[in-house]
């Protein structure tokens, strides 16, 4: 699995930081970074859960 971010549809809204903050973080500019773009297969839900929370669609996961 890997998280895949589309930086010109992300717009900072932070839910995915707000569900995975190990994974997903907000800069002072509210530029999102993927912190740990293959997390364990035992996190799958987590960063799905994240990922489906995104209002902009921004992220997908890979594999």
């Amino acid at each position: 699995m890997r998280i895949v971010v589309d930086r010109d549809l992300c717009d900072g809204h932070g839910m995915c930081e707000a569900m995975a903050h190990e994974y997903f973080q907000l800069d002072d500019d509210d530029v999102m970074h993927v912190l740990d773009d293959s997390p364990p297969e035992s996190d799958r839900a987590k960063v799905h859960a994240a990922v489906q929370a995104c209002p902009a669609l921004a992220l997908t996961l890979e594999g």
